[in-house]
């Protein structure tokens, strides 16, 4: 895996060890990508990752398998080079749809700790 492409509303925004997961996937040498349907986010967002893909920017929305595609193509990657994480059951579908790995965030220390197991991070405290 070499990529990390994450959700704007409900995972990124779900407190600070969301907000701090960027960093920590660029310092482990991943590409990273904010993928959402909202048209926009906060300026300091955009500077956490490689690519910003907002509102169907790529021609396809999510849950579409197109829309993931395209972000890791954004990345240089293919998709199954990148992990998906959504709070979105049905955008998961679509990631898994495209070839990503599809991670449902439900709570960030679920999340980290399957992401710890997929990335082999050292866990997290939580």
């Amino acid at each position: 895996m070499r990529g990390l492409i994450l959700d704007y509303g409900g995972v990124l925004t779900d407190g600070p060890e969301m907000l701090a997961l960027p960093a920590r996937a660029r310092a482990a040498g991943l590409r990273t990508a904010l993928l959402s349907d909202a048209h926009a986010v906060p300026d300091e967002y955009r500077g956490l990752f490689d690519a910003v893909v907002l509102g169907g920017s790529t021609g396809a929305r999510k849950p579409d398998p197109e829309a993931f595609r395209r972000t890791a193509e954004r990345l240089g990657l293919a998709p199954q080079e990148c992990v998906v994480v959504d709070d979105s059951p049905v955008n998961v579908r679509g990631a898994a749809a495209a070839g990503a790995v599809g991670v449902r965030h439900t709570d960030p220390v679920s999340t980290l700790r399957e992401l710890a197991i997929l990335f082999d991070w050292p866990p997290t405290d939580g």
